[in-house]
């Protein structure tokens, strides 16, 4: 598995313990959250493939630039996620053995896509939902991994379909509310 890990954000990256900040998120300590999640997301969807996944940490101002240019809206958000695969239905992996496209060549991964990830939204949504940074950022991979293996929200029944999937996931680690 290849997870290629960009930092841009500018800010601290901290913890939020259940009522106040104790401390800095290192680099280290979120690209183990990230491998931990991502591969949980992996064997949780019995995913046969060893994976490729890029994974940039950015503020509230470049998701936004991001956001505008390649969804038309000029807002910042939590996470955005850019598949590289379509699904017949999710997480059927069914067939990609005949699609060389899908595939790194020069390592054989299959290439999941891209997830861009909020820190400035991340460490917001922690305090407003009463949960620590880790918890938030461990949900937002969950999250995105699951729309990179197909999943969506667009209806309450897929709405209700990805959150059972991202508690599952989550609880897998002993990552809960």
């Amino acid at each position: 598995m290849t997870v290629n890990i960009e930092n841009e954000y500018n800010g601290s990256l901290k913890k939020l313990s259940e009522d106040n900040f104790e401390g800095f998120l290192t680099p280290e300590e979120y690209t183990k959250i990230a491998h931990k999640v991502i591969n949980a997301a992996l064997d949780h969807e019995e995913c046969p493939y060893d994976i490729d996944v890029s994974l940039l940490l950015t503020d509230d101002a470049s998701i936004e630039e991001i956001n505008t240019e390649y969804r038309d809206m000029a807002k910042s958000t939590d996470v955005l996620s850019f598949p590289l695969v379509d699904y017949e239905s999710p997480a059927c992996f069914d067939g990609f053995d005949d699609m060389e496209d899908l595939f790194n060549p020069d390592t054989g991964e299959l290439m999941l896509g891209d997830i861009i990830i909020s820190i400035d939204h991340c460490i917001a949504q922690a305090a407003e939902y009463g949960h620590g940074v880790v918890r938030e950022f461990a949900f937002l991979i969950a999250h995105s991994m699951l729309h990179l293996m197909g999943y969506d929200h667009m209806t309450e029944p897929e709405a209700a379909e990805m959150e059972r999937r991202q508690e599952e996931i989550l609880g897998s680690l002993g990552i809960n509310r």
